[in-house]
């Protein structure tokens, strides 16, 4: 069990909590508004109504012995940009901090964000591409770069063994589990070379984004 803290519980800090705190984590969820402590407190472990901008107070609750934050503070550019420097002067290892700008993006890196987020902007772009090439089921980045796509198997490689597709050899791409079609559900983890693909399976692939792409074009 980790000890997360989430700072403001607007739509995205709310529902981070909530899922935080349903996989079993230690969750402190802060903001200033009463109503939403109120909402949010059979959703984790404490909720603090407080002005997270405020240093001692931060101190106060103990938000140093955390070992992950979470800043989502709206519209307040100058507020998540004053917290997330505090957090960082207080040694929190890894702060999570949601950007409504690419500018705020640089800033927050540049004072000690660790992972910045544009929930808005990654649901857009995750919708489009849905749209652009509906054979992607999902894409989820595994580190900067590199993805993981779950994406229907491109008719080229209906009946073809595993070995014979060469999927890593041409694309760059390893496969690192396969669903097959059928109501049975079968699910090949690290499958075999001589496991063959058929129509409707779905292949879950581990690569760098612009190989991914190039994979992506075989369904178009």
């Amino acid at each position: 069990m980790r000890r997360f803290a989430v700072i403001g519980l607007g739509h995205f800090g709310f529902n981070v909590a909530r899922r935080l705190y349903d996989d079993g984590h230690e969750v402190i969820a802060i903001d200033m508004n009463k109503d939403l402590i109120r909402e949010v407190k059979p959703f984790c472990s404490q909720s603090v109504m407080a002005d997270a901008s405020d240093r001692e107070t931060l101190e106060a609750i103990g938000i140093e012995e955390v070992d992950v934050a979470v800043v989502s503070l709206g519209e307040k550019l100058d507020a998540s940009i004053l917290v997330t420097l505090y957090l960082k002067e207080m040694g929190i290892s890894q702060i999570v901090v949601k950007a409504l700008t690419d500018d705020h993006a640089r800033v927050l890196k540049i004072i000690g964000a660790t992972d910045i987020v544009f929930p808005e902007k990654d649901m857009a772009i995750r919708v489009a591409e849905r749209l652009s090439t509906p054979t992607v089921i999902d894409q989820v980045e595994f580190m900067e770069g590199y993805s993981v796509v779950e994406i229907e198997a491109p008719k080229k490689f209906w009946g073809v063994a595993l070995r014979d597709a060469e999927i890593r050899h041409t694309y760059g791409l390893s496969v690192i589990l396969i669903r097959k079609k059928g109501g049975k559900g079968d699910i090949l983890i690290s499958p075999k070379a001589i496991d063959v693909i058929d129509e409707g399976d779905v292949l879950v692939l581990l690569g760098e984004d612009g190989d991914i792409e190039k994979f992506k074009a075989l369904s178009g």
